[in-house]
């Protein structure tokens, strides 16, 4: 029995009414259609139409190109006048929505009417990044270690009063779900229980590899760590994560932020950590890792990783893999980045970057290396949950390739990760973005014709931005009412 016949059985076994079939946009969110059972077998032999301009869009649904003009049209030509787009449902990542009766779910690709690849569709652009791997003979492992805000909702009325719409919108009001200040607290895991349970059954469901689920330190502020996976299916899994936790935590009357920085006085920033390593895809081994970890001499106990420096921790490939994500870092950082929220984060002493450093187990440095012999792995603490995962991967694949292929030498370890004489993490979006377009590995990498798309609907919203005249409203509507 094929696929497509057994997911179709399955939908009238459970009495399925409605499909949702979606695709990741550039921002991380998922759009796409909702469609009758009867209409699915159709959609997925060939595909369903959407409006190009879905790719087009900026945070505030604004379409960044005017693809009506002459100009446009010639920049973009795949988009002029608003042209189609062929979504294409991936059967195997057919769901049943746990809080939603009656409702399935399938996430797609889109490709152009004549079947290519949409060159910024960003799942493909991991794709090619991984493939680009595999000729390497690597595979990519991923963790995910993400921080977001759950408040309790206290009036939907703002949000919903159609006297007050507007572009973006306006967020519920809101309370929280516990005070904060109290790092893994018990107490206050009780206190939130009760939407905790929804994110736990939730991703129960929807069989995600959640591990656990914690008390952060700030006011109303939770992370969720993730088991390891490929990458692919880590990317898929933080896309189908938010978008569920989301839903399913508005129905029973919550709203969950996935901003960095809410737009409350007193809030600590969240992060997304990407725990990563490499495999041989030969060997299953990890590339990164030495199996046996020299001993001092005269001693039984390994040589402290701190004290000996790259060579007790990490293979050469290890290093020279390292070494590219910090050659890169800057131009990584607007992918990884992508909202103009994010960049307060990058503070001293905050438990978060703000230098391009490494270090041993060291939570202050934006490079973390963990573990031992197999269980070697490379922490990034930079990104945050705004960003698009695949986007965010293809940026470590692509850096890291690049210190292995130019067999780049990993600097020292770092004692002091805010030591004022190192090299800084950009320090906004705009310096961000400046810093990608001037990375010629990575323009190289991704394409100059991604590159500049990206950067142009990133700089519209720099621009918004700057003509709003209150800021911090501007912020609740563009991304703490949305994301």
């Amino acid at each position: 029995m094929s696929t497509l016949t057994h997911t179709l059985q399955q939908m009238g076994a459970s009495n399925i009414e409605q499909v949702r079939l979606v695709w990741c946009d550039l921002h991380g969110d998922l759009r796409g259609k909702t469609l009758m059972p009867r209409a699915v077998a159709h959609a997925l032999q060939h595909g369903i139409g959407l409006v190009g301009t879905l790719a087009l869009k900026d945070t505030s649904d604004r379409t960044a190109f005017n693809i009506f003009e002459a100009e446009a049209a010639a920049t973009l030509p795949d988009f002029a006048h608003a042209s189609s787009l062929v979504l294409q449902p991936n059967v195997d990542s057919y769901q049943e929505l746990p809080w939603a009766p009656g409702t399935a779910w399938m996430q797609g690709q889109v490709f152009h009417t004549d079947g290519r690849a949409m060159a910024f569709d960003t799942r493909h652009i991991l794709q090619t990044a991984l493939a680009k791997l595999a000729k390497a003979g690597y595979a990519m492992q991923c963790g995910l270690e993400v921080e977001f805000h759950i408040y309790k909702i206290e009036s939907t009325r703002p949000q919903c009063d159609p006297h007050l719409a507007d572009w973006g919108g306006q967020p519920p009001t809101v309370s929280m779900i516990h005070p904060g200040y109290r790092l893994l607290s018990e107490q206050w895991a009780d206190m939130a229980d009760e939407p905790l349970a929804i994110v736990r059954r939730t991703a129960k469901a929807l069989n995600l590899p959640l591990s656990s689920l914690e008390i952060e330190f700030g006011p109303s502020q939770v992370e969720a760590v993730f088991d390891v996976t490929d990458a692919m299916t880590a990317a898929d899994n933080m896309v189908l994560f938010k978008s569920a936790v989301t839903q399913a935590l508005r129905r029973a009357g919550y709203h969950a932020s996935f901003m960095c920085r809410p737009p409350f006085p007193h809030i600590m920033s969240s992060g997304w950590h990407l725990h990563q390593s490499l495999t041989d895809l030969k060997t299953h081994e990890n590339v990164l890792a030495i199996q046996q970890q020299p001993q001092l001499k005269g001693s039984s106990k390994s040589a402290s990783p701190q004290r000996s420096g790259a060579d007790k921790i990490l293979s050469p490939i290890g290093q020279q893999y390292l070494a590219g994500l910090l050659a890169h870092a800057a131009g990584c950082t607007a992918l990884s980045n992508p909202s103009i929220n994010a960049y307060a984060r990058f503070a001293a002493h905050a438990l978060a970057p703000q230098c391009v450093v490494w270090g041993y187990e060291n939570r202050g440095a934006m490079l973390r290396v963990m573990g031992s012999g197999d269980s070697t792995h490379l922490e990034n603490r930079v990104g945050e949950p705004l960003a698009n995962p695949y986007l965010y991967f293809a940026s470590q694949i692509y850096a890291g390739l690049d210190g292995i292929k130019r067999q780049l030498t990993l600097p020292p370890a770092t004692h002091d990760p805010y030591a004022a004489d190192a090299a800084k993490l950009p320090a906004n979006l705009a310096i961000a973005l400046k810093a990608l377009q001037a990375n010629k590995a990575l323009v190289k990498a991704f394409g100059k014709e991604f590159i500049d798309y990206f950067c142009h609907i990133k700089q519209q919203e720099i621009t918004r931005y700057a003509a709003a005249e209150d800021k911090e409203d501007w912020q609740r509507r563009e991304y703490f009412a949305r994301y």
